[in-house]
């Protein structure tokens, strides 16, 4: 048997070449499974809350009650503006599937932008309370009032802080793979906003003026 017949027998080695694309997908999947994590263990911290308001939000004895502070026209407005940012977040997503660099970011400032409203819009009924003497060391209710209407609000400005520095990483690189990864997870933190917000809503205000 010659030579070239003994290398023609022989299993010559395989190599395998890692998919690129493959390997940004499981990155993107790993990336977004944490942050799902971090979705979660979030929403026990806000049920914390929610169930420290059903405990104590009737506890304000003879003094300010829920019917007397809450203004739920201006509550609505706000509730819409916090609403409609999503809708516009939903938008920002579009434009980035289609590679629209310049849409996007109109997009995402918008969403900024409907957010400072709302959170200003906060700001004023905490200053309003204050004014009135319905502050968080008058009664367990008004406590547990501010904490859990105030941790939301630390979250949306959190939330804008982020789309700021998200339309710098845009305006740079691009809507690149990594910042598409960002969108999207800065969109389950948007619309996560969202779902605490009408519980809050639902459950502290409306309940409350009922």
């Amino acid at each position: 048997m010659s030579t070239q017949d003994v290398l023609k027998n022989k299993e010559l080695p395989v190599f395998y070449v890692k998919d690129e694309k493959s390997a940004y997908s499981d990155h993107q999947d790993g990336t977004l499974l944490g942050f799902w994590i971090y979705l979660m263990s979030d929403c026990l911290i806000f049920a914390v809350f929610f169930v420290t308001y059903a405990v104590l939000g009737n506890s304000y004895a003879a003094g300010i009650a829920p019917i007397d502070v809450f203004d739920i026209g201006s509550i609505l407005i706000s509730t819409f503006v916090l609403l409609f940012s999503s809708l516009t977040y939903s938008f920002a997503m579009l434009s980035s599937k289609k590679l629209w660099k310049n849409i996007t970011i109109m997009w995402l400032l918008t969403t900024s932008f409907l957010g400072i409203i709302f959170v200003l819009m906060e700001f004023r009924e905490f200053s309003h309370l204050f004014h009135i003497g319905a502050n968080p060391q008058h009664s367990a209710f008004l406590s547990s009032f501010f904490a859990l209407v105030g941790l939301h609000g630390i979250h949306v400005l959190f939330g804008i802080l982020w789309i700021f520095v998200l339309v710098v990483q845009i305006l740079k690189y691009g809507l690149i793979s990594d910042n598409n990864r960002r969108l999207i997870c800065l969109s389950m933190f948007w619309h996560f906003l969202d779902l605490i917000w009408i519980c809050v809503f639902s459950f502290v205000y409306l309940f409350g003026v009922v």
